[in-house]
């Protein structure tokens, strides 16, 4: 059975435990990542991100986001290294974001939000495709970026430009030869901790990795985000603002970090 959820006021964060139980479960996210807790482990290995462009195939506005989708049948994206052992391979990237430029980001660090919050999601290839990692405690890693205003982001802009054909709910367009590389920051320090997806239904089976450093996004393509819909075509418009979840406690998990 599906369940409705969204982000306001009758079907948003505070409501997906009536449908989703594991909301109030032990390893939920986002959380706030406070750096001087953070605990420093010279075992973290540097990441390793190999994008290939030729993988990346659409763009879909799924009615809570946008996703960039990347095809799932070759070792040619991946993420191993960092905390995690094995081999994960890219499935999608999107975005959360806020209806200010003051907020949007599901994690927070020592409180303060930033504009948007980049996700760039994997599955471990232990299992034999998305949908069977998915619920799995190691099932997926996702690279958090922070988006902070600033100049202008090219390598943003060309994802951002293709926005105007997926304005509302369930439409999806080609997107091909992209790098999500060009949207990581130079320098890969991270934090890491046991943690779920941040939308239901909110499985307890992502290894966080959430860079340290942020990447620029302009005021003016921040209103781009902004211009697409959470309604569908000929449905009364809302405009897809505020898509994120607020931090969740944090219950004994161990917040590690590869830098001192």
């Amino acid at each position: 059975m599906a369940h409705h959820w969204g982000y306001g006021a009758h079907d948003g964060p505070a409501h997906w435990c009536e449908s989703f139980p594991v909301a109030n479960g032990p390893r939920q996210s986002p959380i706030d990542i406070i750096p001087g807790q953070a605990h420093y482990d010279p075992a973290l290995k540097p990441l390793k991100l190999k994008y290939d462009p030729s993988t990346a195939t659409e763009i879909i506005n799924n009615g809570h986001s946008f996703q960039v989708g990347f095809a799932d049948d070759a070792d040619k994206s991946t993420l191993t290294g960092g905390p995690i052992s094995g081999t994960y391979r890219l499935k999608q990237f999107h975005f959360h974001w806020g209806s200010k430029d003051d907020h949007g980001s599901e994690h927070t660090v020592g409180g303060l939000r930033f504009p948007s919050e980049l996700h760039l999601v994997h599955w471990n290839t232990k299992y034999q495709n998305f949908s069977e990692a998915v619920d799995k405690p190691d099932g997926l890693a996702v690279v958090g970026v922070l988006l902070k205003l600033g100049s202008a982001n090219p390598s943003l802009q060309k994802v951002l430009d293709s926005l105007s054909a997926i304005s509302t709910k369930g439409k999806q367009t080609t997107f091909v030869n992209f790098d999500p590389k060009s949207l990581l920051p130079q320098h890969l320090h991270y934090w890491t901790y046991e943690g779920s997806l941040t939308t239901p239904p909110l499985y307890e089976s992502v290894t966080w990795i959430v860079l340290k450093d942020p990447i620029s996004v302009s005021h003016a393509q921040m209103s781009k985000f902004r211009s697409l819909m959470f309604s569908g075509e000929g449905e009364p418009p809302q405009h897809m603002v505020d898509n994120f979840r607020p931090p969740q406690p944090l219950k004994g998990r161990k917040v590690r970090s590869n830098f001192k």
